[in-house]
């Protein structure tokens, strides 16, 4: 072979057996300026690890087993061509392999779904977790990104559904044309096949270009099941990072409202996770049937503000929905002063506190089936008050009432909220920051998220806690209109009062108080933040500077 006036560059794919490696391979030899090597490290995986194959002898007495002698004079060896495409299964690296494996060369990741590997894996020889690769590929992809080379990494399923949109994605991604040719070739053996190949590629041999996937998967053997488990994780983990096709019709990724939160941890049963591994089971209630409770909590200088209050809450719904297995309220703070510690969030936070009935049996909506103990969520987040509490927010009403106590009480501050959601939902479509929701008599209720205040000739009034969410910040502000001498009044409210106020605003921990400038379409009072609700937003910032329950270790 000739030896060309310059150095070969090395195309490195890495991936996991019956994960269309050979496909790849066949597809890339197909090019004019490629010469291809089908696992040049397979004899000295052999030998390192004592693996047996039905093929083990011949192949290590007709390929070179030394795996440094491997790199040096056959993957970085003389070529005649342009490049050099080396299929590599990603156990085939192995300790002690010289460094310019992983520093020289253009890598590529190519990962299978171990649910569609693993039925027909057996074949040759039996499955486990050495024998996928799965750690070994999130090795190599992490290793190469510490070196500041992320590799490519491409779907098998994705291969499959839209080679041609792959494979253009691929080529560009290393920096190479790419060529009509990769898409088909010919049938049958081919001379750049391994030894193993009449063990391993009888498929693939019948094929001509890539195959479109079966519409119908095999079924999967139970047998492999525990090493699914094992494997999923990894996959997942890779799968994250896969270019995404044309063909596809998953959204594209969305922009975070705080783009710090991207790299958040949260607490999810027992332990704290990252965000995207941050799942329930589908057999929790939550998904079920909505069957959790949930609190908001603020965080300020280090201290979560009226904590007891919420738990108390918490605990007050939990009982009302017959929880059992519930954990105690020292393991409930323990969870959330852990999680904002391990987060470092002691200021402008927000934490969703979610406690399931648990994950069940099997499906059904009977809690008799839950038998496991309740799961508990700390959810916090980078997050400012989230409606504008300077200029002030726009309401609607909306056509959806306010459920009923004799419906479902509103006291239970539970997850099923569809009733406010369908409001929010009307909210949105009118472009304003929330709905008002009226009760079953057409008084005014809430909003859709929040307990609502207006101010009418100096007295301020807010609705009966009958339909509506007896709010902690609303019992909060209560307090606070007593201390600033406005009087307070609680009663039933028409939408016409509300219409015509000299001041309203809504309260809630998530956005604290805010001003509303306008609902339907009225301009409140002249349409500014007013004097009343301006002295109640001072008098509120000054108590959520001072109070709460401190964060332990945490120093101002």
């Amino acid at each position: 072979m000739a030896e060309c006036e310059h150095e070969v560059e090395v195309i490195h794919q890495w991936s996991a057996p019956r994960s269309l490696s050979t496909s790849l391979m066949y597809s890339f030899a197909q090019r004019d300026d490629i010469e291809v090597l089908d696992e040049p490290l397979y004899a000295n995986f052999l030998c390192i690890t004592g693996c047996e194959r039905p093929y083990r002898e011949e192949l290590l007495s007709k390929m070179e087993s030394d795996g440094n002698r491997v790199v040096k004079e056959i993957i970085f060896g003389p070529c005649a061509k342009k490049y050099r495409y080396c299929k590599h299964m990603a156990k085939h690296r192995v300790p002690g392999l010289r460094d310019e494996l992983m520093r020289k060369g253009k890598h590529f990741i190519l990962i299978r779904n171990p649910l569609q590997i693993l039925p027909s894996f057996d074949e040759v020889v039996p499955p486990s977790f050495l024998e996928l690769g799965l750690a070994d590929m999130v090795s190599i992809y992490s290793e190469l990104c510490e070196a500041g080379k992320p590799p490519p990494v491409i779907d098998a399923a994705d291969l499959q559904a839209a080679p041609e949109a792959v494979l253009r994605g691929l080529c560009e991604d290393l920096g190479i044309p790419f060529q009509d040719s990769m898409l088909r070739w010919e049938a049958g053996p081919k001379s750049i096949d391994g030894i193993w190949a009449p063990w391993w590629y009888e498929s693939i041999h019948k094929s001509t270009g890539f195959t479109s996937p079966k519409k119908y998967p095999k079924q999967f053997p139970l047998p492999w099941y525990d090493l699914l488990e094992q494997s999923m994780p990894f996959y997942n983990m890779l799968r994250c990072h896969v270019r995404p096709t044309p063909q596809k019709s998953a959204l594209p990724r969305p922009s975070l409202p705080v783009p710090a939160n991207e790299k958040l941890l949260a607490w999810v049963g027992d332990e704290i996770v990252p965000r995207e591994s941050a799942k329930v089971s589908v057999f929790d209630s939550v998904v079920q049937g909505g069957d959790a409770v949930w609190e908001g909590l603020r965080i300020y200088n280090g201290k979560i503000f009226k904590l007891e209050e919420h738990l108390d809450r918490l605990f007050d719904s939990s009982k009302a929905l017959a929880f059992s297995n519930v954990p105690t309220r020292e393991e409930v703070k323990e969870a959330i002063f852990k999680t904002l510690i391990t987060n470092g969030m002691f200021d402008n936070a927000h934490i969703r506190l979610t406690l399931t009935r648990g994950k069940k049996v099997t499906s059904g909506m009977s809690p008799a089936f839950n038998l496991y103990g309740c799961t508990l969520i700390v959810l916090a987040e980078w997050k400012p008050p989230v409606y504008d509490n300077t200029r002030g927010i726009t309401l609607v009403t909306a056509t959806t009432r306010r459920n009923s106590p004799n419906n479902l009480d509103s006291k239970i501050h539970h997850n099923n909220l569809l009733n406010n959601i369908l409001a929010k939902i009307e909210g949105n479509n009118a472009m304003a920051d929330d709905a008002v929701m009226l009760d079953k008599d057409g008084y005014v209720s809430e909003t859709n998220a929040t307990n609502i205040f207006l101010v009418k000739k100096g007295r301020v009034l807010t609705p009966h806690a009958d339909y509506c969410l007896p709010g902690i910040t609303r019992a909060t502000i209560m307090d606070l209109v007593v201390e600033e001498q406005f009087v307070l009044q609680e009663r039933r409210i028409s939408l016409s009062e509300l219409h015509t106020a000299d001041e309203v605003w809504t309260t809630g921990t998530m956005g604290e108080l805010s001003p509303v400038i306008k609902i339907d379409g009225r301009i409140i009072g002249d349409g500014r933040v007013g004097p009343v609700t301006q002295k109640l937003q001072q008098a509120y910032g000054r108590l959520t500077a001072e109070a709460g329950v401190p964060i332990p270790t945490y120093q101002s």
